[in-house]
């Protein structure tokens, strides 16, 4: 169930993805030239370019995209990783990390949304005896909020503020599932994962997302490891300003009375429904 990747930034289009370094320059043509910062607006513009889009990108993309020459965004790159604002991946792409996210807690927009499903997720855990988790997607990738464990000697677990993929997950597909179609094709189209499916998974995967706005939850049965099973829902609604998705992670057992799947999700259903009516996002 533990997987570490990465926040891949949400979807934007082509011509937002400007808009940061747009923002900028505006912002930088009202300062004083004496007190300007040169070294600190391209990190900043780096920062903001990697925020607003979808995928990881390589120096080469980013130097373009921000107008500079790649010899001169390469150290700005180099400090940034070094200080752990971005990360490069396998293939020498860049990405945002979870810094600055770790840096705004403090102000972040979830704290009423966790102020109020924590005592709701604590009570399901209880109720279920199993282990929940609450994500939401952030920067193109899931990232886990908040956990209540199971009671259980032998139980799964995820590790909080941990970073996932939005395609692999039942989490993620919760919250594709609450896009409207323009934003969710959008989104898949700027997800390089999603790219390299063949037509056939693609179709299949885009089924699957129909399915869930259809009956309202997810269900994943031995998906990711053998004996695992994730039922979840959505929290809050598709015209919320703040989605996330509540899910109950149990191990099945080789016992004929193992979890109940129907009894999962009508309690999680029930959880979710509440903490979104408590927080005004659902009627």
């Amino acid at each position: 169930m533990q997987r570490r990747p990465r926040p891949a930034g949400g979807s934007v289009k082509e011509a937002s993805s400007a808009a940061p370094v747009a923002m900028a320059q505006k912002a930088s043509s009202k300062t004083p030239q004496a007190y300007a910062v040169p070294a600190l607006d391209k990190a900043l513009d780096v920062i903001e370019l990697l925020s607003a889009r979808a995928a990881s990108m390589s120096q080469t993309e980013i130097a373009r995209a921000l107008d500079r020459g790649t010899s001169e965004i390469f150290r700005t790159l180099s400090a940034l990783e070094q200080r752990g604002y971005i990360r490069r991946t396998e293939g020498g792409r860049f990405r945002l990390t979870l810094k600055v996210f770790e840096l705004s807690r403090m102000h972040s927009p979830y704290d009423e949304l966790l102020r109020v499903a924590g005592p709701i997720m604590k009570a399901l855990a209880e109720e279920l005896v199993e282990t929940c988790h609450l994500t939401v997607l952030r920067d193109g990738q899931i990232v886990v909020l908040a956990q209540h464990e199971s009671p259980k000697p032998v139980r799964l677990s995820i590790e909080v503020g941990s970073i996932h993929s939005p395609l692999a997950t039942t989490s993620g597909r919760i919250i594709l599932a609450s896009m409207n179609e323009e934003k969710r094709t959008e989104f898949l189209s700027g997800h390089t994962d999603f790219d390299r499916w063949s037509p056939t998974d693609r179709k299949a995967f885009v089924e699957r997302i129909r399915m869930i706005q259809e009956r309202g939850y997810e269900i994943a049965d031995g998906e990711r490891f053998v004996g695992g099973l994730d039922i979840g829902v959505l929290v809050g609604s598709p015209d919320s300003a703040i989605r996330a998705a509540l899910i109950v992670a149990t191990l099945k057992t080789a016992q004929t009375s193992g979890p109940d799947p129907d009894e999962i999700a009508r309690a999680v259903g029930k959880a979710g429904d509440d903490i979104s009516r408590r927080l005004g996002l659902k009627g």
